[in-house]
């Protein structure tokens, strides 16, 4: 797994060995990011939950974005994402929650531009983290938020104000983009 473009471009990250988590492929990634560009006006806040090894937010990192705060719960998933950060020179545009993302919606308090979702694909909590997310004020009226999910478990096209505006599908992944409805 690598930075795929940017000022990281070509960096190599380190994966969780033997845990059960599914980075977002190369292609995925590009597909998210080459989207991103066309819809996304601000990159200074971005948000990457349920990150992993923190492919997602380095990515953004790479590709210009101001600060990246990654959300996730195991204890060495963390320890690697630490450590993609050092290895990428990223370290100070960022900070690590090693915290549940639930809990973590709560107690963020910045408004972000872009967030970035990529749960565990045979999680059932999925709509209700993106219905939390709709009515938190850590997204705003300008704000992305892009969910990967199995094509096998499609979302809903409406959270609160959280409304698709565009997918994306490849193979058995689908990219979904979410704003909130503008106000008239």
């Amino acid at each position: 797994m690598r930075v795929i473009a940017g000022e990281a471009k070509g960096c190599t990250l380190i994966a969780p060995p033997g845990l059960r988590t599914r980075p977002a492929t190369e292609l995925v990634r590009g597909a998210i990011f080459s989207i991103l560009y066309s819809v996304a006006n601000d990159w200074k806040y971005v948000l990457d939950l349920f990150s992993g090894s923190g492919s997602l937010g380095i990515e953004a990192l790479s590709r210009g974005a101001g600060w990246v705060d990654f959300v996730e719960q195991t204890p060495r998933c963390c320890a690697i994402i630490k450590q993609n950060l050092e290895k990428t020179r990223f370290t100070e545009y960022a900070h690590v929650h090693c915290a549940d993302v639930v809990k973590a919606i709560s107690f963020l308090d910045k408004e972000y531009n872009i967030i970035l979702m990529d749960p565990p694909y045979a999680s059932p909590l999925i709509n209700t983290i993106i219905e939390q997310l709709a009515n938190s004020k850590i997204v705003g009226n300008d704000s992305i938020v892009v969910v990967t999910h199995s094509k096998r478990r499609p979302l809903n096209s409406d959270y609160a104000s959280l409304h698709l505006f565009k997918e994306h599908r490849h193979g058995d992944s689908s990219i979904a983009f979410f704003r909130k409805e503008p106000v008239s």
